[in-house]
């Protein structure tokens, strides 16, 4: 069975993530940094698993932790896919650039950029010995000039660009930053609080694309799961 890393498992897009790979024959290391609400997600996951789920609350910052990470994976048998999901988005509202605290700021490239690296790097030996792939969740606020978006959107930018040298320095791997687009998340109710977004798609629905992507497994670059929606199996 194939063996995946999915960071930020416990609730929204991980966990629909992790939901739809255990369905599919995928065996699982997967964490949050919340251990109760890991312990539900675990229990939701496993039950239509085809093979093992394994959680490990925790902090993608801690060093420790992303070591615990990609030992259990290799106690499962190997590493072909590492999704690094989790991630913040920084102060609520969202400030603009010119009023932003610089401590938040630095917490946000830390979590976005920093520990997601961290993570490819101790995973890279695994990751090359199965010819596997790394995920990095991304937002069109990457690649748009939003209002507000200043601090979440320069650090996902950075995610990107740490990507494309990746993929340029790892030719036998796919890396791929994956655009899920607007979902209704805990963390995109952040970005617009008291704001209604019950017109943006549930998690879930992505999760076929997301299956395609693996599936097809195209080239390294920039995906938007909405291209791959059309004609995705469910």
């Amino acid at each position: 069975m194939p063996v995946a890393i999915i960071t930020g498992a416990s609730r929204g897009l991980g966990l629909a993530l992790a939901t739809g790979l255990a369905g599919a024959g995928w065996q699982l290391v997967v964490d949050a940094r919340g251990a109760e609400d890991l312990a539900g997600a675990v229990k939701e996951i496993e039950w239509g698993a085809h093979g093992q789920v394994v959680g490990l609350a925790g902090d993608v910052t801690d060093a420790e932790h992303r070591r615990a990470l990609v030992a259990a994976a290799g106690r499962l048998g190997g590493l072909d896919l590492l999704v690094n999901n989790a991630g913040i988005l920084g102060p609520s509202p969202q400030p603009a650039l010119a009023d932003y605290p610089l401590d938040a700021l630095r917490e946000v490239y830390e979590v976005n950029v920093v520990a997601p690296l961290a993570l490819i790097q101790l995973a890279l030996p695994a990751l090359r010995a199965r010819h596997g792939a790394v995920v990095t969740v991304t937002s069109d606020a990457a690649v748009e000039a939003y209002p507000g978006w200043g601090g979440y959107g320069s650090a996902k930018a950075a995610a990107e660009q740490a990507s494309r040298v990746l993929a340029a320095e790892e030719p036998d791997l796919r890396v791929w930053w994956v655009d899920p687009g607007d979902l209704r998340t805990r963390m995109h109710q952040e970005a617009f609080p008291g704001e209604d977004i019950s017109d943006r798609p549930l998690p879930g629905t992505v999760v076929p694309a997301f299956r395609r992507l693996l599936t097809e497994a195209p080239a390294s670059g920039r995906i938007r799961l909405a291209d791959l929606l059309t004609g995705a199996a469910r």
